[in-house]
């Protein structure tokens, strides 16, 4: 009896091939492992296609709420975006699949764990640090890094030889990533950053030309800093966003183009649509504003930036990463209430914002007369701030 090897397989280019060349080159019995984490259609082929390509045995999981209630949601509470565009639809994804492997793989007595992330991308650390985060010895085999094929092109013609069925073509040699949070598009002919995404690409939007010309205004509450409801009504973490997706893809709202840095140390260029997640991150920030003191602000945000970077390098399951996000959370005990923004032809503008929490005041704010701030204090406070300045300046420093 061979041993067993849990492969993360999506039905795609990639791991088709790689479950065929586990099976026939290297002798392993392939239990084949699909995420549900929100790809739709593209999930209904993969259980009669893995077991026709030579999967002993398949395992589909529905990890749609558990992907947006504790990979999404914390995102969003932290603010996490990457080199300030990218939103880490596929980078928060990856731990998630790699945990479920190590559970199946538990579970089925296997020996190794493999993956179909290539020898020059993310996602091959993102999914073997938590491989060995969470089961220290796993075996690990990652395809791009040992076998002999050197591209997609010869992947396309393997597939043809095996009669193995791939929705990449050589005409179309782009591929996609994609789950509740986003899709994202690299390769082929974005491969060079001058040549503009084709418009029939986009599968989650609406151009913003063709949008619908009347705005559409939207309501999100937020329980400590958790989206919570849409328009008055609450909603589980994936009906949640799956109804942002919606109404953010009809006003062409969620597109970003690309140029980031990968942790390998390469530039890659990736367009993203992540429309329901752009209304998240602006209606939160929003709630934020009125709800969270000013030097706790100050505090979480100088910590975006590497949060993000844990994030988009893999680094989910660590101590550095548990020890921030405690910081982040309980940043968010305060940030409740109601954000109302407008979609508008690729824009969310933020219309309002209301919280039992909140700590503007408009009678501190005002410009008209008022009773509780002494303007005059602002002098002192003034040269206070002033003198540093005025000492360099006078010393001739």
């Amino acid at each position: 009896m061979a041993d067993k090897v849990v492969l993360a397989y999506s039905g795609g280019l990639d791991t088709s091939i790689i479950l065929k060349w586990l099976q026939l080159d290297q002798g392993y019995d392939v239990v084949a492992f699909a995420a549900d984490l929100g790809q739709g259609e593209e999930l209904e082929p993969v259980y009669e296609k893995a077991i026709k390509t030579g999967a002993q045995k398949v395992y589909i999981e529905d990890l749609r709420e558990e992907f947006v209630r504790d990979f999404v949601f914390p995102a969003i509470q932290a603010n996490a975006i990457y080199e300030g565009t990218y939103m880490l639809g596929t980078s928060i994804a990856r731990p998630l699949i790699a945990k479920k492997q190590i559970e199946i793989a538990r579970k089925e007595n296997a020996v190794a764990v493999s993956h179909g992330a290539t020898g020059k991308g993310n996602d091959q650390v993102r999914f073997e640090l938590t491989y060995y985060a969470l089961e220290p010895n796993i075996k690990v085999i990652a395809p791009w890094r040992d076998w002999s094929f050197k591209s997609r092109t010869e992947l396309i013609e393997y597939a043809k030889k095996h009669h193995i069925p791939v929705p990449v073509t050589v005409d179309k040699p782009y591929s996609s990533d994609r789950n509740l949070f986003h899709i994202s598009f690299e390769g082929g002919i974005l491969e060079d950053p001058w040549n503009a995404p084709p418009e029939d690409m986009f599968l989650l939007t609406n151009s913003p030309e063709k949008a619908p010309d009347k705005p559409e205004t939207v309501d999100i509450g937020f329980e400590h800093g958790v989206p919570v409801s849409v328009n008055g009504k609450v909603l589980s973490p994936a009906t949640l966003l799956a109804e942002l997706n919606k109404l953010a893809g009809i006003h062409g709202v969620g597109r970003v183009d690309v140029v980031e840095n990968r942790f390998v140390g390469m530039k890659s260029r990736g367009v993203y649509e992540t429309p329901g997640g752009t209304i998240l991150h602006t209606a939160h920030r929003a709630m934020e504003s009125i709800t969270m003191d000013r030097e706790v602000m100050a505090l979480r945000d100088s910590q975006i930036p590497y949060i993000a970077r844990l994030m988009y390098n893999g680094f989910w399951y660590s101590p550095e990463m548990e020890a921030v996000m405690e910081l982040v959370k309980a940043s968010q005990k305060p940030v409740n209430g109601t954000v109302r923004v407008k979609l508008y032809k690729g824009t969310v503008t933020v219309l309002g914002r209301k919280s039992p929490n909140s700590l503007y005041s408009e009678k501190f704010a005002t410009f008209e007369k008022d009773t509780v701030y002494n303007q005059k204090d602002a002098e002192g406070f003034i040269k206070l701030q002033a003198l540093r300045l005025r000492l360099r300046k006078l010393l001739g420093v």
